[in-house]
């Protein structure tokens, strides 16, 4: 039994398939699949079972899930260990929405790296709500940004950063016909998140999935509806600069615009790292804070991959 088969069953456990669990370990899933195969073949039980399109733990899998993500977690907080007994920075990783990674991820994150003088390498990937749910208790990732992931489980924090407001874009010559609900939707990939704040705004207007496109990214959308192809989702504060120019127009519907707030999740306090505890000071400062409002020039956002475990599957 080696940490690498208890990683592979821990995220599959956490995240009902394998392909989530190899995206999220960077892996390719018959990896995943063997390692979870030499698991059961050493413990003489499935440990997990399919039941229709869904996942099960065998009364075996569910006694393991617990032991077994504490033996994870305990691999991450050794590698740490030996990072600092070399004098290595610490590491900060940090899991965000794609709206996030877009915009604000590299400004704010390259600003923390200024102010800890070099004693700390910051990293962030994008990650579903699902995702940052088995990342954080893991240690697969320090801190999650975005989505509120509070809630039954209590070794994790989640506390409100950022208020915004969330509302509807179009080309400046768009005439609403019919429901918004009737209208073209463009997105990009956290409409397909059940956990973010874009899916939860397309269920309150009842729009069918036939009337969603998803675009690589936020500005990829915006583009397409400044074209007529649709309406778009939107953060206010980062949109403004299109609204301003005449490039786009806000669209009045019946749940926009909507507030809503970004999070931050750590460990509860009593577990989490130096380097979590000091970027969550770092947010609350006003240049976080005007980093988080303004529209920054981003990168393309890569799934999240963290290096301690990309060199235990190597």
């Amino acid at each position: 039994m080696t940490l690498t088969q208890l990683s592979a069953f821990v995220m599959v456990a956490r995240l009902g398939s394998v392909r989530a669990a190899a995206d999220i370990l960077g892996v390719s899933e018959p990896a995943v699949s063997q390692a979870l195969a030499a698991l059961r073949a050493h413990l003489g039980d499935k440990l997990i079972v399919r039941e229709g399109n869904a996942m099960a733990l065998t009364p075996g899998g569910s006694r393991l899930l617990g032991v077994a993500a504490q033996m994870v977690a305990l691999g991450a907080e050794a590698e740490a260990a030996v990072r600092d007994a070399k004098g290595a920075p610490a590491q900060l990783r940090v899991a965000v929405t794609s709206v996030i990674a877009e915009f604000v991820a590299t400004p704010l994150l390259d600003a923390f790296a200024q102010r800890s003088a070099g004693t700390i390498e910051a990293s962030s990937g994008v990650a579903t709500t699902e995702e940052m749910r088995a990342l954080i208790p893991n240690r697969l990732a320090d801190v999650a940004l975005g989505p509120y992931l509070g809630g039954d489980d209590p070794t994790m924090l989640s506390e409100p950063v950022l208020r915004y407001q969330l509302v509807a874009v179009a080309a400046a010559g768009f005439r609403p016909r019919g429901r918004p609900g009737q209208w073209p939707w463009l997105v990009d990939p956290s409409g397909t998140d059940p956990g973010s704040d874009v899916r939860r705004l397309l269920a309150r207007l009842r729009v069918p999935e036939s009337r969603i496109r998803v675009f690589p990214n936020q500005t990829a959308a915006w583009a397409a509806a400044a074209d007529g192809a649709g309406v778009a989702p939107a953060v206010a504060s980062l949109v403004g600069r299109q609204v301003r120019r005449g490039e786009l127009q806000v669209v009045a519907t019946e749940a926009t615009p909507a507030d809503a707030r970004w999070h931050v999740t750590t460990l509860a306090a009593d577990r989490r790292g130096p380097a979590a505890r000091s970027f969550r000071t770092f947010l609350s400062t006003p240049l976080a804070m005007q980093l988080m409002c303004s529209p920054g020039s981003g990168v393309p956002p890569s799934r999240f991959r963290p290096p301690v475990y990309v060199t235990i599957w190597s």
